[in-house]
């Protein structure tokens, strides 16, 4: 067999230790699923070796790099692999599959261990990603979830696949909540690469001959861009609109934003970026309410004003068949209410 031995990115799955041998740097962004990162170089010894080539030589650059590498191999091989028994075969991949990803490789191949190589390494992952991304979306079959901001769609979610219903959660997948309020409090964004790759691995756990259960979002989750195939796909589909009173809601959205109640200053300074679509003595009045202690008043306020007629502009201009859309009203947000919610969506999609 040639060694080292490659392999395609179809073949990933049939590896127990994927080993990403890039920088920290490269590997937060985006990675692999379930990849360690075990570097060759870290991103202050890249950028050495990087200027070294550029301003002494390709040959010194090398040559540094060969010690760098060496001393991180012979770390890793101390501290993260001690254990490993002789049969161990991990896939190991660098930028392009080159001569990161083939040093470790090389080095384990020579102890006894069965190392492979991904080909064209997390490049050509990154093409296998964005090619699921581009035709997946149109093989299954969604049901849009949509309701006013503090329908609680995301709970909806989670009832259904309680109950064995196939989600797709975009937001818990951008760690967002959607809107300007959205943060998931400690929760940063990931990469928009990372989300695709949350996505895809999201998408490729969904069977095509069940319906998909996903709430209707824009193209834009925070600072994420939702795939152009996928929002097409969801747009197209059917959609089941969730009703809920605003006074529900307003309750709800008091205890989902706590955070933003107990500090008004850092609730201030989200609204200040709503000042292109509304007065600033609005944005003013909304501030003085939240700081006044009147956060009933101000979430029903910001409802009425913007929240809600946005979505309805958004929605009606997005989903067609949201006019012949069934209904689920829920009077209140209590657990009861929205298993007894989520068992009437079951029922509507079966019939569809």
């Amino acid at each position: 067999m040639r060694y080292p031995q490659t392999v395609g990115v179809d073949a990933i799955d049939a590896f127990s230790e994927l080993i990403d041998v890039r920088s920290p740097g490269e590997f937060a962004e985006d990675h692999l699923p379930g990849a360690i990162n075990c570097p060759v170089l870290d991103d202050a010894e890249r950028a050495e070796v990087g200027t070294i080539n550029a301003q002494v030589s390709p040959f010194a650059a090398k040559r540094r790099g060969a010690a760098l590498v060496s001393a991180n191999i012979a770390h890793h091989l101390e501290q993260r692999f001690a254990d490993r028994p002789p049969e161990w075969q991990p896939l190991i991949y660098c930028w392009r599959g080159g001569k990161r990803s083939r040093s470790l490789a090389l080095v384990l191949h020579e102890i006894g261990f069965r190392p492979a190589l991904l080909d064209g390494g997390y490049k050509a992952y990154r093409r296998a990603v964005r090619a699921d991304l581009e035709t997946r979306p149109s093989t299954l079959r969604f049901n849009v979830l949509c309701g006013e901001t503090g329908s609680a769609k995301s709970r909806l979610l989670e009832a259904l696949a309680a109950r064995g219903e196939q989600v797709l959660d975009l937001e818990a997948l951008a760690n967002h909540r959607g809107s300007v309020l959205g943060d998931i409090t400690h929760l940063p964004q990931p990469s928009q690469r990372m989300f695709e790759t949350r996505l895809r691995e999201a998408l490729r756990g969904l069977a095509p001959e069940r319906v998909v259960h996903v709430e209707a979002e824009s193209r834009k989750i925070g600072n994420l861009q939702v795939p152009d195939a996928l929002i097409t796909a969801m747009r197209a589909s059917n959609c089941l609109r969730i009703d809920v009173d605003r006074t529900a809601r307003v309750r709800f959205l008091l205890a989902e934003y706590a955070h933003f109640v107990a500090d008004t200053s850092a609730l201030g300074e989200r609204l200040d970026y709503l000042v292109a679509m509304h007065s600033r003595e609005r944005i003013e009045h909304w501030k003085a309410q939240a700081a006044g202690g009147d956060s009933a008043g101000f979430v029903a306020d910001i409802l009425e004003t913007h929240y809600d007629p946005a979505y309805r502009r958004s929605t009606d201009r997005n989903f067609p068949h949201l006019a012949q859309a069934p209904r689920v009203h829920l009077a209140e947000l209590t657990p009861a209410a929205i298993t007894a919610a989520a068992d009437s969506i079951i029922t509507i999609g079966a019939g569809r």
